[in-house]
């Protein structure tokens, strides 16, 4: 017989971003356990509101599967002393497995005999297994915990109620004070307490208590109702997926409704007028029929019945309102004065007190920028406006607009310089320099802005690692691996050569130079700064759903140019299935092998041809002179065309030489001529990461 087992948590009001993955991971952890413990069912089914994680799972069995099973001791001659007698180890073997040495019998095993019992474990009954659920609850684990009362439990909101289910029986399970029953609770405000008799009935039970508990449907509701608003009148409303998702979860019974603002208010920029709705009061804004412009109207949604609706609207009015007034206060006052009145006010504001202020922070960036920019090409007419930005970029911070609205940082930036007269390439700079603001996040399209975005994070990155604020662990205040991460991701998708190393020792000695560089020493922590980068690249790499060996392969060679390392990933995961892959691959990793036999330094590495003792080593040191030169400037695709023109040479050379002669002149020549190849190939990649099939 099938059954049915409902688990409800109930909870006080959850935050509503941690709705979601909290769900996510209680049916995780439950698909865990439930094969750990070998119980069979068809699926789990979850509810999620912010009050209640609840899911059912159907098609249970009646038990656990029995085991049978013959379980190996002993070898004979160690289970029998001398007279035939059991040995100790024998007795044992056969009481740990619950049995006696009368259930001990004899097989061979690869020509010797060893005990053996067979054993017969009978599944644990449905019930006993689902018992076990209350550890799925206290083990989750929150980004936000609390705890409550004299209890030491951390959880992410007390826990009120727990509803365990298994047909119509209650499962028992307790957590501190609060036992499992079968009452659940309806809406806060429009429910009461319901019994659930049988597990299939809690949906039904619960939506008669004002409470949709299957977020998908509650989700679907909310963008019917604001379509069926929309249409009414003539509105178009783009529904913000994050948005819908955050209202989903702030709700158990939704009803969208709409109000209205004065129109005054729509001098302000479209930015500022979203921020106030969206981010500050959740509401969806409203455009035109075509979409193309705002209008004074919001769309909001209710957790509660469609009574007194008009009072709810006029509520959420006033709040906005003050939120638009403050906002408009604060566009005019701004615009009283110029840009650098605001630029020398950054003089005073700390970027951190062991690193600078903000003012000085921007005399870094200006010169990394341009370093950057004579780098990859940008115009004299870019390079110029891209200086231009770079001495104003963070001049908004400073503006009480921003002060008040921080998430339009950069957004205002632009607004502002546009006003006073910048040219739009400078202001979208401003604005894209914050660019990406996530992990997945959207990349400055100007060239001028993804250089400024460079230049900033890379300056930020430089003065927290030589202050000695360096990520560990999950610890990140700083946020240098999303700086990281969007160094990387910009540098691949402009497609540029930055070579790291290089590339930051150029912007330290320049710095010092121009005498803007910090009171630190941005030197000492630069190689440590590439294996931070490279990490990052292995990440987006992994996104891309590259094999781990093609990844390691590219990102742990010599090469610290972030085109490069993507485009050897490339170059290896596009030729891996070809014939001659395995035997060319085979060959380079047997160079590299042998040549971490010798340690040479780049001066030590001239190889004397007098001192060859057969055609082959000739061959091969002429071939690597002719395909030297100029190699550690190709693209990867090229110098991996050189790289595959080796093998051939490198199998006979192999064959034909010793290389650990007994002569030590001889075995040395050998190996230096090796390590040059090694390095040729190092510079591609570690191609010893490579798993060869």
């Amino acid at each position: 017989m099938a059954h049915t087992f409902l688990l409800e948590i109930g909870l006080e009001e959850m935050p509503a971003h941690a709705v979601t993955p909290s769900i996510k991971q209680l049916v995780d952890r439950t698909k865990n356990y439930l094969k750990e413990a070998r119980m069979d069912y068809s699926e789990i089914i979850p509810f999620s509101t912010p009050r209640r994680l609840t899911i059912k799972i159907n098609g249970l069995a009646d038990k656990q599967p029995d085991i049978d099973e013959s379980v190996k001791g002993p070898a004979k001659k160690i289970a029998l002393d001398a007279e035939g007698n059991w040995s100790k180890a024998a007795i044992g073997f056969s009481k740990g497995q619950g049995m006696t040495t009368d259930d001990i019998t004899f097989k061979e095993v690869k020509g010797t005999e060893y005990v053996f019992v067979q054993k017969h474990i009978p599944g644990k009954p449905v019930a006993e297994i689902l018992s076990g659920m209350k550890d799925i609850i206290t083990s989750m684990n929150f980004s936000t915990m609390m705890k409550w009362n004299v209890y030491h439990l951390e959880y992410i909101r007390p826990i009120r109620w727990i509803v365990a289910l298994l047909d119509d029986e209650i499962v028992p399970m307790q957590i501190l004070d609060v036992k499992s029953d079968r009452i659940s609770r309806g809406h806060r405000f429009l429910g009461k307490n319901v019994t659930i008799n049988n597990a299939d009935d809690y949906e039904a039970d619960l939506k008669k208590e004002y409470v949709i508990v299957d977020a998908k449907k509650r989700k679907s509701l909310i963008e019917s109702q604001i379509d069926d608003i929309a249409k009414n009148n003539n509105w178009t409303i783009n529904i913000d997926a994050g948005l819908l998702e955050e209202v989903n979860n702030l709700v158990e019974w939704p009803n969208a409704f709409f109000g209205s603002f004065d129109e005054k208010y729509l001098e302000l920029p479209s930015e500022v007028l979203i921020t106030s709705m969206r981010d500050n009061q959740r509401f969806f804004y409203v455009k035109d029929a075509n979409g193309s412009k705002i209008l004074p109207y919001f769309v909001s949604v209710r957790n509660g019945n469609s009574d007194y609706l008009e009072n709810v609207s006029t509520g959420n009015e006033k709040v906005l309102t003050a939120r638009l007034e403050d906002a408009m206060f604060f566009y005019h006052e701004d615009q009283k004065n110029d840009i650098q009145f605001y630029v020398d006010k950054l003089k005073k504001v700390s970027f951190h007190d062991k690193i600078s202020t903000m003012f000085e922070k921007m005399q870094r960036v200006n010169v990394i920028a341009n370093c950057i920019g004579k780098k990859v090409g940008l115009s004299d007419t870019e390079l110029k406006d891209l200086s231009r930005a770079a001495d104003i970029y963070k001049f908004d911070l400073v503006t009480g607009m921003v002060g008040e609205f921080s998430e339009l940082q950069g957004i205002m930036g632009e607004k502002y310089a546009l006003i006073n007269g910048e040219n739009q390439t400078v202001a979208t700079a401003i604005r894209e320099h914050y660019m990406p603001i996530s992990a997945n996040g959207e990349l400055p399209e100007s060239k001028v802005g993804s250089v400024l975005a460079l230049a900033d994070k890379f300056d930020s990155i430089l003065t927290f690692f030589a202050a000695g604020m360096i990520p560990s662990g999950s610890n990140d205040p700083y946020a240098l691996r999303r700086q990281a991460n969007g160094i990387v991701r910009i540098v691949e998708n402009k497609q540029w050569n930055l070579p790291l190393k290089a590339m930051m020792n150029q912007f330290v000695g320049l710095e010092n130079d121009k005498q803007v560089a910090p009171q630190l020493d941005q030197n000492k922590e630069i190689s440590d700064i590439v294996n931070f980068i490279k990490d990052r690249i292995v990440k987006v790499l992994k996104s891309d759903k590259l094999s781990h060996d093609i990844i390691e392969a590219a990102a742990n060679g010599l090469n610290n140019n972030i085109k490069f390392i993507f485009d050897s990933a490339s170059v290896l995961n596009e030729n891996k299935n070809k014939d001659d892959f395995k035997d060319s691959m085979e060959a380079l990793n047997r160079v590299l092998r042998i040549s971490e036999k010798a340690s040479f330094k780049d001066d030590e590495l001239a190889v004397d041809s007098n001192l060859f003792e057969n055609d082959s080593e000739k061959a091969l040191f002429d071939k690597v002179n002719e395909t030297i030169d100029g190699y550690f400037a190709l693209d990867a695709r090229d110098a991996y065309q050189k790289l595959t023109e080796l093998p051939a040479l490198i199998n006979s050379y192999f064959d034909q030489t010793m290389v650990m002669a007994k002569n030590e002149k001889i075995k040395n020549n050998h190996l230096k001529q090796l390590t040059i190849v090694s390095n040729m190939i190092k510079w591609f990649g570690d191609l010893n990461e490579l798993i060869i099939k």
